[in-house]
């Protein structure tokens, strides 16, 4: 104890060993060590020291909720902080928590309780007995004394200056260089001292095998020789020890100090770069934005690829998780021309599309330029509808709640077997969002007027993206249907089309939709939802092909859904994006479409929420380029030369293509008036919820838990929603039970069927999905529901 201060002992060890609790279990079940400090200032006999800093462990019982309690978890107390894991073999790659002792309040509460408080943080910890808390109780507070200590010499230090680069390096190198010299003196004094001790040992022996008087005396004189050689041998071993642990305790604190400083370089340099990038994105946004600025200097894609940007990106939070550049970059760049540049020489040009350039004018019946945006708007009062539809809904509450104690012991499950309260929802369910997709349903109006396939594939293109325009302030999640659930949309009168879904599957949760549209055009999907919380974020990935026909010319295009994450689940602020490619195929021309939907990334150069895409026709040959984002809108522009440029850093070569100046697709409609406090719905999602007792039983809009939650009642809902998913667990146990039944007496069981769904070979995909088989609108017209079930 008389050097309990010098680095490498430990005072801690001392006191802690002096009180042995060998009747808690837990302790004797460590007691090899792993339930004490581990220093090389105490070895036992027959046991190795334990290298580095102080380290004290065992297990304590932490609390973690009023569910599951104190839980037994493995603390881990080592240089000033208190680490906590599951299991000792977590140790290596995972830690749960931990707390800092330098700031740390300790306090106990009864014999067995210890509560660490450190700002917002509390941990409720529990000994298994008296003893073992004292031994706890002991290391920390030994723990924090020290690590306050080391805290204030450090505070002391900070204002000294830094010496150059140079100079440190050679102290360093020549600390390095005594520090190598004494460890050879020890492992020197080491070997001599290994070597005399079997000497003696071997002379001992002898002396004991002895029997003459007179060979005694010689012999115990060369034991005595040799003891004193032994003796000062390890003298020298004690003196060297202490000249190195005097050594590294004078060096120590310089080393820690200049360590600390690299370390405040490091987050020094990346706030540094982290701001350049901000102010890099802001100057890129305001080049972009600056009226008559010419395209020179900046790179690739001028006027015809570069967007108008939406306010700014950069108000996340601190914990957004952001995704790099994406690796493969569009392969493609384009350059506009100007018309009558390009009439004056288009014998020189080959026009991509296979007709002659003027015919870019004839295309405006079609297509409207990016300055008669307003056209959406007219048309849409054009189409008053024969019946007033509501255009508010009751505001959000504004209920707190703890999101972390809900889903951390959710991570790396299915989301559709999270059991969640209605706080995370909005009043609409998933059939409901499905049916969203038709928010600009006139893009296919438009395009049954085209005449041209690779025309209409455009406007098929940009109906493919306005689909997630809804998203980008919808963070919250819809209802899981329930199996049977159904939603209709009955809007043949005023938008001249009729929709309807039905949830034909429970696990997986799938979701059938049929759309028929009396101006040419019929829609019909499968869509499987499948997700993952991962922590930080949630990944949505829809399954299935979405499957659009026109009747006059025959074309039938199919795509997939793209990719939707969630980010900032626990911490931060929510948002949402889309990232992934979608390849439209006409399977009668065989004319495609790709588009490319890029991840967010704060580094990037290009505009958030980015597309891209080309439209090529069967042979391969591009004739139109789309670009947009989409949450705002897409616009096309018309190919009439395309050249390979030269290779990029990566090797690839990029295509060059020469178009004429872009015309608008499609543009998003702006949200109605006080939109934030009605869950961001746009004019059509307010609608789908409202009340229509002509609907089938199994309608959406009949569901008790999001009606109640339309109307503020959460508690209610809450309360609801547990009844009805009960209900449907009763029935599929009933449904197993007759399938077993059935399965005994020899008999076919047929299962859940879908009531106005019936799943075939698709001829396209050959795929199994489920199609419309009929029969809906007729029960409606009748008001005969007798064949719905009772599902709520």
């Amino acid at each position: 104890m008389g050097r309990a201060a010098a680095p490498g002992s430990s005072g801690l060890v001392s006191l802690c060993s002096a009180v042995p609790c060998l009747s808690c279990p837990q302790m004797r079940a460590v007691s090899s060590g792993a339930g004490d400090m581990s220093n090389s200032g105490s070895v036992h006999p027959g046991t190795p020291a334990t290298p580095g800093p102080d380290t004290y462990k065992g297990w304590l019982f932490k609390w973690t909720n009023y569910l599951k309690g104190y839980q037994r978890r493995w603390f881990v107390l080592s240089n000033g902080l208190l680490s906590y894991y599951r299991t000792q073999a977590e140790m290596a790659h995972t830690c749960r928590g931990t707390i800092n002792l330098s700031t740390a309040h300790i306090d106990t509460e009864d014999s067995c309780n210890i509560v660490l408080s450190n700002g917002g943080r509390t941990y409720h910890l529990k000994a298994s007995c008296e003893v073992e808390r004292q031994r706890w109780v002991t290391a920390l507070e030994l723990a924090k004394a020290k690590a306050v200590r080391m805290m204030n010499n450090q505070s002391d230090d900070s204002g000294d200056d830094e010496p150059s680069s140079q100079s440190d390096k050679s102290e360093l190198h020549s600390s390095l260089k005594s520090l190598t010299s004494k460890l050879d003196d020890l492992s020197t004094c080491n070997d001599l001292i290994a070597k005399h001790g079997a000497a003696l040992q071997r002379s001992l022996s002898e002396l004991e095998n002895l029997k003459l008087p007179a060979e005694s005396s010689e012999k115990i004189k060369s034991v005595n020789e040799r003891a004193t050689l032994f003796r000062i041998t390890s003298n020298a071993m004690i003196n060297a020890c202490r000249d190195f642990l005097e050594l590294a305790e004078s060096h120590s604190r310089k080393w820690h100090r200049a360590l600390q400083y690299e370390r405040e370089q490091r987050v020094h340099l990346e706030e540094t770069i982290e701001q350049l990038a901000k102010q890099h994105n802001s100057l890129e946004r305001a080049c972009r934005e600056a009226p008559g600025l010419s395209s020179t200097g900046i790179p690739s894609s001028v006027k015809g690829s570069v967007q108008a940007v939406k306010g700014e990106a950069s108000d996340e939070d601190e914990e957004t998780e952001y995704f790099d550049a994406m690796e493969d970059a569009p392969t493609f760049i384009t350059v506009t021309t100007d018309p009558k540049q390009h009439r004056r020489s288009g014998s020189n040009l080959s026009s991509a599309s296979g007709s002659h350039p003027d015919d870019w004018h004839l295309d405006d019946n079609v297509f409207r330029s990016s300055h008669e945006s307003s056209y959406y708007d007219s048309k849409r009062k054009d189409l008053l509808p024969k019946k007033r539809r509501r255009t508010r809904i009751p505001d959000k509450p504004n209920y707190s709640l703890n999101l972390w104690s809900i889903m951390k012991n959710c991570i790396g499950k299915e989301l559709s077997k999270i059991p969640m309260p209605v706080n995370f929802n909005e009043p609409l369910s998933m059939l409901q969002r499905l049916t969203e997709d038709l928010e600009y349903h006139e893009l296919l109006d438009k395009a049954v007027k085209c005449e041209n396939s690779i025309e209409q594939m455009c406007f098929v293109a940009a109906f493919s993206v306005s689909s997630y325009s809804t998203t980008v302030h919808r963070t919250a999640k819809p209802f899981n249907p329930l199996l049977g659930e159904t939603f209709e949309l009955d809007r043949l009168e005023d938008l001249g089309f009729r929709s309807i879904c039905e949830q034909v599957s429970h696990h997986p949760p799938a979701a059938a939709h049929h759309v028929y549209s009396r101006n040419g055009w019929s829609l019909w999907q499968e869509i499987t939802i499948a997700s993952k919380f991962r922590g930080k974020y949630l990944s949505i990935m829809p399954l299935g092909d979405i499957h659009l026909e026109f009747l006059s010319s025959g074309n039938h295009y199919v795509w997939k859904k793209v990719t939707s994450t969630v980010h900032n689940i626990i911490v931060g602020k929510l948002w949402i994006d889309q990232s992934g490619d979608i390849e439209i195929t006409n399977y009668k021309t065989k004319d495609k479409c790709q588009l490319k939907f890029t991840p967010y990334s704060y580094f990037s150069r290009d505009i958030a929420r980015k597309v891209t895409g080309v439209v090529t026709d069967a042979n391969g040959k591009a004739h139109y380029v789309l670009s947009g984002t989409w949450d705002e809108k897409m616009e096309c522009a018309k190919i009439v030369q395309s050249s390979q440029g030269n290779g990029s850093a990566e090797g690839k070569q990029k295509t060059v293509y020469q178009t004429l100046p872009p015309k608008l697709l499609w543009k998003k409609y702006p949200l109605p008036e006080n939109a934030e406090n009605m869950y961001f719905f746009s004019e059509l999602a307010l609608t789908l919820n409202e009340a229509d007792d002509s609907t089938a039983p199994t309608d959406s809009r009949q569901r008790p838990d999001q009606r109640l939650m339309e109307n503020g009642k959460w508690d209610e809902a809450n309360a609801e929603k547990q009844r009805l998913e009960e209900k449907q667990r009763a029935v599929r146990r009933r449904r197993e039970a007759e399938a077993v039944e059935a399965l005994e007496e020899g008999n076919d069981y047929e299962g859940y069927q879908p009531l106005w769904f019936e799943r075939k070979v698709d001829p396209y995909t050959n795929e199994l999905m489920c199609v419309y088989k009929g029969g809906y609108w007729e029960c409606k017209e009748k008001q005969d529901w007798s064949k719905c079930p009772d599902i709520f």
